[in-house]
């Protein structure tokens, strides 16, 4: 059954839901039985990270919204595919990811150059970076468009897991089922990242070591 987006919208005048202050799982419990006010707990929860996720992607803030609620209905579509409830963040995001990707091939109707084969382009993110001195990345403006630059060059594949690794502080675990990646391809795919960020900021920051 089709459910209206509008039940997405954070309400203020929404009565305290029970089990809202704890872990997912219960309300995941309860949303799997139909309980609405469960499902929109889940939502005021965790639509802003998907939500900031999807604009570090789009860099367009009214197509991330509507991003953010199509990931929210397919979400409450799929709950009772979701095999561990504790570990539903995760879940969200790689909805939010295919979310991306699809309206990226509807726009472009091609892949990134270089993702072909892999299935996972995405846009340039905005994220601190776990880089030998990231102080200095904060110190400015200037620096901050030379990461932008230096991020740009990334695959981005390797920008997305970036961007769920620091802006969102997932584990290995949670990025490998958010990306349909082996826990050794993320560890891969991070430690490339990082590599080819020194190595484009090496220039700018310094004597970071």
């Amino acid at each position: 059954m089709a459910v209206p987006r509008s039940q997405f919208a954070p309400s203020s005048q929404s009565a305290p839901v029970e089990g809202a202050g704890s872990g997912p799982v219960p309300l995941v419990q309860r949303a799997r039985r139909g309980d609405a006010a469960a499902f929109r707990a889940l939502f005021e929860r965790y639509a802003p990270p998907v939500g900031r996720f999807l604009r570090d992607l789009f860099r367009d803030g009214p197509a991330a919204d509507e991003a953010t609620q199509e990931t929210f209905v397919r979400a409450h579509a799929r709950l009772a595919t979701l095999d561990d409830s504790s570990r539903l963040g995760s879940w969200l995001f790689g909805i939010a990811r295919n979310v991306y990707f699809e309206h990226r091939r509807a726009r472009a109707g091609n892949l990134y150059p270089g993702d072909a084969g892999d299935d996972d382009g995405l846009a340039a993110l905005r994220a601190v970076l776990p880089t030998p001195n990231p102080e200095a990345i904060l110190l400015g403006r200037e620096l901050a468009g030379h990461l932008d630059e230096a991020l740009a060059k990334l695959r981005p594949a390797r920008r997305a897991a970036l961007l769920l690794r620091v802006d969102h502080g997932l584990g290995y675990d949670d990025i490998a089922q958010a990306m349909g990646w082996t826990l050794p391809q993320v560890k891969n795919e991070l430690h490339r990242a990082r590599l080819e960020l020194r190595v484009s900021l090496a220039g700018h920051l310094g004597d970071g070591e």
